[in-house]
């Protein structure tokens, strides 16, 4: 499923949800599904800027990825792991936004890879943004980090999907 698919897939999920499902934390510590929606929108939006970084810089990046940066390359995706950030970069994300709006926010950087995907060819390879985890990334890089991330949440959409299951959440 390529990323445009598979973003739009969540967007039309969105509709299953009442609104108490979207913000339902089942237990401490473990986001919300619409805390899971702004996660992914919001390190979206973060790494369609860096693949636009890379495309407004005029000077090659001679370094590259970092171990982990390439077999997350190689495999095509993140690993089926959990993935702890450091405190630091691990705020919980916002858990107020309604339905429409979550729907809004994904069209905006659906509509933002169709322009972006077109000028791709154009950049320079060698023209990279650094990545704390991954090392040097270039711009197609960037885009398709887009489409890992949003694949590599499905298991954890499930997880918090049979959590409302469980718990007896109202449905929508």
């Amino acid at each position: 499923m390529n990323e445009l698919k598979l973003i739009e897939a969540y967007k039309n999920e969105l509709q299953n949800y009442s609104l108490e499902q979207l913000r339902h934390i089942s237990l401490e510590g473990v986001w919300s599904i619409g805390q899971m929606y702004d996660h992914l929108i919001l390190v979206a939006q973060e790494y369609l800027d860096n693949m636009e970084a890379c495309a407004a810089t005029e000077e090659e990046q001679p370094l590259g990825k970092t171990e982990f940066g390439k077999r997350l390359f190689e495999n095509g995706g993140f690993p089926p792991i959990k993935i702890k950030l450091p405190d630091e970069l691990n705020e919980p994300p916002n858990n107020s936004d309604s339905i429409e709006k979550l729907m809004s926010r994904i069209d905006e950087v659906m509509q933002r890879m169709e322009r972006s995907k077109t000028k791709l060819d154009d950049v320079n390879p060698n023209n990279k943004v650094q990545h704390g985890g991954f090392g040097w990334l270039n711009a197609r890089e960037w885009y398709a980090l887009v489409g890992m991330h949003f694949r590599h949440h499905l298991r954890q959409k499930e997880e918090l999907v049979e959590k409302l299951r469980l718990q007896g959440v109202n449905e929508a």
